[in-house]
């Protein structure tokens, strides 16, 4: 049985480790996918579909019903001459109603739009595509708040693991304190310093862990997953060659749109044809000269080919081509800023990244040596020739390059993942 259980200690451990920590690329791929917003990438494309749709049906024919009455002042008469005469050989001239009726239906179809309904779609589809881009956008600046709270998290994992082994060691010069204290050696006063450097320690202990708690229930809403522990990310090289930042094709869909429009001038300038048929059931009809006499309602139809220009976009054309070409101008002013700022931040994150290789370089001799002199003061305390004060000095000092080292390393790794969200690389 212990075997066992041995055993399942053995295959389950490892499996649950895992599956508590996180890396920050699953950080980053969880957090989009669990961000509200990412619900309209699909409302965009669906809506998009509907409005493609439903100008593709600009083809079918187009149908309306038509109902009228109406009360004339005045109608067409024949002649009195001529109504004389028709009366002396004894026709009945009822002559048309002032009240007339029509019930009806008109059918339209379009044969030929100049290009009408393709270019109404295809702005159609560059709308939806700017839509995408732009929520892409702002999916995509989500991994940057991603990115401060893992890597301050890590951070104060640091800092908590070093508080310990600051307490540690605190706790062995206590150990020391308590001997020597028993063999007359030392006072209760250099115990109680120390004592208090300790409660100390530990009171920096709790903050540290409730800023972690506070920053880890953060990250675990955003990625829709609890998590305890944190994968610490690999020192990499980021290509700086290029960017593929997602504003970059905001800015393009932006100017294919305006294109698009510009082509959408030109095909309302274009003459329509179509064919159409009329049928309607009232009176009078067609035939006016037969209402005359005959005061029933009757089936009338016709049928035709039509030609029409409207020339009246000509008007605004003008203004509205100078209004997409200033649109454009403001675009791409707008990447050129884009890419000002961002190569102005590259630059300043590469530099950042040199700057703290060579800090960390340096905090390791500091540390060696921070090391050397605190082991020292150590020993001259056990001899009488330095007091407590002195110590605690030393093992501050040495504690805080222990400190410096893990900001600095901390802090590289965070320069280097920015870089890599700065240029999209």
């Amino acid at each position: 049985m212990k075997y066992i259980t041995t055993l399942f200690s053995l295959i389950l451990l490892p499996i649950l480790a895992q599956a508590q920590t996180v890396t920050l690329d699953e950080c980053q791929r969880l957090s989009q996918e669990n961000y509200p917003l990412i619900k309209q990438l699909d409302l965009i494309g669906q809506t998009t579909d509907y409005s493609v749709s439903n100008i593709s049906k600009g083809w079918l024919p187009q149908i309306s019903a038509v109902a009228q009455a109406t009360y004339q002042s005045d109608v067409m008469t024949l002649p009195s001459p001529l109504q004389t005469m028709l009366g002396q050989q004894g026709y009945d001239i009822k002559g048309l109603r002032k009240d007339q009726y029509r019930i009806g239906i008109d059918i339209n179809q379009t044969v030929y739009d100049g290009g009408l309904i393709n270019g109404q779609k295809n702005v159609a589809r560059l709308e939806g595509d700017v839509q995408t881009a732009q929520t892409t956008t702002e999916l995509y600046a989500i991994r940057e708040r991603i990115n401060d709270i893992y890597f301050g998290i890590l951070l104060l994992d640091e800092k908590i693991q070093l508080n310990k082994d600051l307490q540690v060691l605190l706790q062995s010069n206590l150990d020391k304190l308590n001997s020597m204290l028993s063999n007359g050696i030392a006072m209760q006063s250099d115990l109680n310093i120390v004592k208090a450097e300790k409660l100390k320690t530990e009171q920096q202990a709790i903050e540290l862990s409730a800023s972690r708690k506070s920053l880890l229930d953060m990250l675990s809403i955003f990625i829709g997953k609890k998590i305890t522990k944190l994968a610490m990310p690999q020192d990499l090289i980021v290509p700086t060659a290029g960017n593929n930042r997602p504003e970059l094709r905001l800015f393009d869909a932006q100017i294919s749109l305006a294109d698009a429009q510009e082509k959408l001038l030109n095909a309302r300038l274009l003459p329509k044809l179509s064919v159409f048929a009329q049928g309607y059931y009232g009176y009078p009809g067609y035939d006016q000269f037969n209402a005359m006499f005959n005061h029933d309602w009757k089936l009338n139809g016709m049928i035709g080919v039509r030609l029409s220009w409207n020339i009246g976009a000509l008007y605004t054309r003008k203004n509205d081509r100078a209004k997409l070409y200033n649109r454009r101008g403001l675009i791409e002013t707008a990447r050129e800023t884009f890419l000002f700022n961002n190569h102005l931040l590259e630059i300043q994150q590469t530099d950042g990244i040199v700057k703290y290789r060579q800090m960390i370089t340096d905090d390791h001799e500091i540390i060696s040596l921070r090391r050397d002199v605190r082991r020292s003061a150590e020993s001259r305390l056990e001899h009488g020739i330095i007091d407590t004060n002195n110590l605690l000095q030393e093992i501050t000092r040495e504690n805080q390059s222990r400190i410096d080292l893990s900001t600095h390393t901390i802090l590289m790794l965070k320069e280097i993942y920015d870089l890599k969200y700065t240029t999209n690389n």
